[in-house]
């Protein structure tokens, strides 16, 4: 993992807070609502999105709304000779895994997945399992999302405190 130093100050976190808010705000917008310069917006965002702070400006999805309202976590081990990149291969071919990370402790990848039930569950796992660089599958139902993803309370503490470098998990 690389620490890219990304240092936050007030004006980036209002910036990111407002397209948190209205991600269809333009920049022009951007600028009259922080008070300054058009080009200071455009600067900002640039300086973002070429260190990786902004990752998207797509639409957020949600599963639950377009069908799939069963979300689980599985916790996979992995056999060894196989390797992550091969099963990370399998995993991103199943459009029901929405993320996968590799993991300390007794299991080597956690995903969550979704599903539009709990019989089409048992068929993305079985899907999941059926590579043989699986060994083994653990999973638990999410029964509600207590707090859904969220990245503002970090950046706004990123802002006030802009001297801590964060590790992105990203390489050069």
């Amino acid at each position: 993992m690389v620490e890219q130093d990304v240092q936050l100050d007030a004006l980036d976190a209002k910036l990111l807070t407002l397209l948190d808010e209205e991600p269809r705000i333009g920049v022009l917008e951007l600028s009259r609502r922080l008070a300054v310069a058009r080009g200071t917006v455009q600067a900002r965002l640039d300086k973002l999105i070429t260190r990786g702070a902004i990752k998207s400006f797509g639409p957020d999805v949600s599963p639950a709304v377009i069908g799939f309202g069963v979300t689980s976590f599985v916790t996979l081990e992995i056999s060894q000779r196989y390797g992550h990149g091969a099963v990370a291969a399998h995993l991103a071919a199943i459009p029901e895994v929405l993320e996968a990370h590799t993991i300390t402790g007794a299991g080597d990848v956690v995903c969550r997945i979704v599903a539009r039930s709990n019989a089409d569950l048992q068929r993305v796992i079985d899907q999941i399992v059926g590579y043989e660089g699986i060994v083994r599958c653990s999973t638990i139902i999410a029964l509600a999302e207590l707090i859904p993803y969220r990245v503002l309370p970090l950046v706004q503490a990123a802002a006030q405190n802009p001297t801590k470098r964060i590790d992105t998990g990203r390489s050069s």
